[in-house]
């Protein structure tokens, strides 16, 4: 299996896990609001594939708040935070090199301090769904 086939299926398993723990409504830990993840659009970014035609990076992002005053917050900053993220895609793609595949590690943390930044402080964990480069 390749790397892009292993980072996709980590993304995804972490997505279900996710999704199923708020359909059941419990958080996965049992210690968190059932109601405390919030999905968002998914971020894209127009890049340079190998053969040098343009190709599409989609990020599935969603943030878990387990603070009620922060969550309602970031729920109030969907745009906000969609607008952010999509902006940090777009870095992301510039950054890859054709024929490679993204750096998932910065894109995690750049997301985060993103969401940090947009929310005012720290406190909201972003997690990420899939991350596809096509």
């Amino acid at each position: 299996m390749d790397r892009r086939a292993l980072i996709g299926l980590a993304a995804l398993s972490t997505a279900v896990v996710a999704e199923a723990a708020e359909a059941s409504g419990k958080s996965e830990g049992g210690g968190g609001p059932a109601n405390a993840y919030i999905p968002l659009p998914t971020a894209t970014a127009t890049i340079l594939r190998r053969d040098g035609r343009r190709g599409v990076m989609t990020v599935e992002v969603g943030v878990d708040v387990a603070d009620q005053a922060l969550r309602l917050r970031a729920d109030q900053s969907k745009p906000r935070l969609s607008a952010a993220y999509n902006e940090v895609v777009r870095l992301a793609g510039e950054r890859i090199l054709p024929g490679a595949p993204p750096d998932v590690e910065w894109l995690s943390r750049a997301l985060q301090a993103a969401t940090d930044r947009v929310l005012g402080k720290p406190g909201a964990k972003l997690l990420l769904g899939t991350v596809m480069v096509v």
